[in-house]
């Protein structure tokens, strides 16, 4: 199990570039499954999960080429269905959570699909069902095989449906969206996601030749059509990343710049951060953030204490929910963490306690932060990364923190932060990968 090592305490300074979009990239690399045609995708994040689906579409017969670091082609002209029944794709598919992204597209375009019951985040349960009984509107039948955990599906005769969702959910929306593209009539998605990534998702596949309209709206109409072609697509920067690093920013009094961070596109977490206190300018469209000794936590107009809670977009984020936390530890006045979404995100919390924060853990999905003020630093401790982004979270606040912290499990870390530690030391962190054998408790 590899570690991260870190001496905390230093102030950092200087630039730092965002990934492309971890969350945009498995909807918009499952897509190249829609068409024959040759797709170019740009400002692919380098990391597990998404090379992980990479290493998937050409097992499934996709021709992959890389250009540069972060720009491949995809050709889809020849798929081996029959991979569906191999082992291979069984532990893969099982490992990888974004595998689920892939059956939409196939549905779609050939009429079946098959998929094991997905893995990923120990972060309470992820329900599939808003994808399946969007396939099922369409006409797609399931089969599951309890012994192999299995899912076998077949959608040869789609149609277009009137579909309300359960839930507006961002993987849900594009699995049916991808599936619905190519089926015969309208389909009417409502209560759908309406995220950027989403968004970008729907105008690719219009430039496919796609009829998708209400993008960036919980109303989607999409004719169906009978082929899509190929085209051209840039992933936007990973807005999980950008709130990471002003919070990281704020957290050790850093001066630091993040550069090409498509403002518009960042709805309102620019504004949540402010609320914390944290001070940053836009110039360009680059944030600047100063080094800051304070930071102060808003207070509601009639004085109460502020509540963060995550919603669907155009809210808040469940992703930075774990980030604002930490941050908040550090800043003068008292916040309420409010995680509707998933019920054991928050319990990394008990690290942080170690650390010398000072948090009340309400229930499994409310945390009251008392922020010290900076009175004094946390301090450094050994401690093991549950998830992405409370690994995020753990970093940061061990960057800030006075003396060594050690951070357990980082492949949790390094699935959705591409060369987080070779990054973080251009920014002057003291920061080194280290082989571990894991916490000793």
């Amino acid at each position: 199990m590899n570690a991260f090592e870190i001496i905390g305490g230093k102030k950092l300074k200087g630039e730092i570039q965002p990934q492309g979009a971890k969350n945009e990239a498995l909807q918009i690399l499952s897509a190249v499954l829609l068409t024959d045609q040759k797709i170019t995708i740009s400002n692919i994040p380098d990391i597990k999960d998404v090379n992980k689906l990479i290493e998937l579409l050409g097992d499934l017969g996709v021709i992959v080429e890389r250009l540069s670091k972060d720009t491949y082609t995809f050709q889809a002209a020849d798929i081996n269905l029959g991979f569906f029944e191999s082992e291979t794709f069984r532990s893969k598919g099982g490992s990888l959570r974004g595998s689920i992204m892939i059956v939409g597209p196939l549905l779609g375009r050939f009429g079946r699909a098959a998929i094991p019951k997905p893995g990923g985040d120990k972060i309470g349960r992820r329900r599939l069902d808003t994808h399946f009984l969007g396939f099922e509107k369409l006409g797609a039948k399931f089969i599951y095989d309890s012994k192999k955990e299995f899912f076998n599906v077949d959608a040869t005769n789609l149609q277009g449906a009137y579909i309300l969702l359960d839930e507006a959910s961002v993987t849900g929306t594009a699995n049916i969206v991808m599936t619905a593209v190519l089926a015969k009539g309208t389909t009417t998605i409502y209560n759908a996601a309406c995220e950027p990534y989403l968004q970008q998702l729907c105008k690719m596949l219009n430039r496919m030749g796609a009829k998708i309209s209400g993008i960036g709206s919980n109303l989607l109409t999409i004719e169906g059509v009978t082929k899509l072609g190929g085209t051209e697509h840039r992933m936007l920067p990973d807005m999980i990343e950008i709130g990471s690093f002003i919070g990281l920013a704020a957290m050790t009094e850093s001066e630091i710049t993040i550069k090409n961070v498509c403002y518009s596109e960042l709805g309102v977490i620019p504004e949540v951060f402010r609320k914390l206190g944290i001070q940053f300018e836009l110039r360009g469209d680059d944030i600047y953030i100063p080094s800051q000794k304070h930071y102060v936590i808003e207070s509601f107009i009639d004085g109460s204490m502020l509540t963060i809670a995550d919603s669907p977009w155009p809210g808040f984020t469940p992703d930075l929910l774990s980030i604002v936390l930490v941050v908040a530890t550090q800043a003068k006045g008292s916040v309420l963490i409010h995680q509707k979404m998933f019920e054991s995100r928050l319990f990394f919390v008990d690290k942080l306690i170690d650390m010398g924060a000072q948090i009340i853990l309400c229930d499994p999905h409310r945390a009251s932060v008392n922020g010290i003020n900076k009175a004094y630093k946390l301090r450094g401790i050994s401690m093991t990364s549950p998830d992405i982004r409370a690994g995020v979270s753990l970093l940061i606040a061990a960057l800030s923190a006075e003396g060594k912290s050690t951070i357990y499990n980082i492949e949790q870390i390094e699935r959705g932060y591409q060369d987080i530690d070779i990054r973080l030391r251009a920014l002057g962190a003291q920061i080194k990968r280290v082989e571990g054998s894991g916490p000793s408790h």
